[in-house]
């Protein structure tokens, strides 16, 4: 008797097509915006900040769709290098308030296009059609995955 798994393939896997796009994306976004040193991570966190100054470390986490334990060391780095500041809030003394420094705004404004260029080499081989497609069932998935009855991962 043949099990299940004796002919599967990886290249039949859903997850693992979407482990190689993520390492297809992070290599473009090392090799666009690199020489800024910032991380995938640590970008959505920046632009995240730079739009939204004052934000809390938890609303941080769930805008950027990252585990709030570790939110913490993201904040770390980019507050080490002088791109974000955090103050504790007026009303509450146990919430820091993250906000963007002068020098924050400047290395997201270099970082913009740059980005802009790795999504872009990223969707290269798509059509514009197939591009539009693509976005629309990975935010189906991910709607799915993280909508309200789920809970935020």
């Amino acid at each position: 008797m043949k099990n299940k798994t004796d002919n599967l393939s990886l290249y039949t896997l859903p997850g693992h097509h979407a482990r190689r796009v993520h390492q297809a994306a992070v290599a473009l976004f090392t090799e666009e915006v690199g020489e800024l040193k910032l991380t995938p991570v640590q970008y959505a966190a920046l632009q995240t900040i730079c739009n939204t100054p004052g934000i809390d470390q938890t609303t941080l986490a769930k805008a950027i769709a990252f585990d709030t334990s570790t939110i913490n060391g993201v904040i770390d780095r980019l507050e080490a290098r002088g791109l974000l500041e955090r103050n504790a809030s007026a009303t509450d003394k146990r919430v820091r308030l993250i906000t963007p420094t002068a020098q924050g705004q400047e290395v997201l404004k270099e970082a913009i296009p740059c980005v802009l260029r790795s999504q872009t080499r990223l969707l290269a081989p798509l059509t514009e059609k197939e591009r539009k497609e693509y976005l629309r069932l990975t935010q189906l998935i991910i709607s799915a995955e993280t909508g309200p009855e789920k809970g935020s991962r």
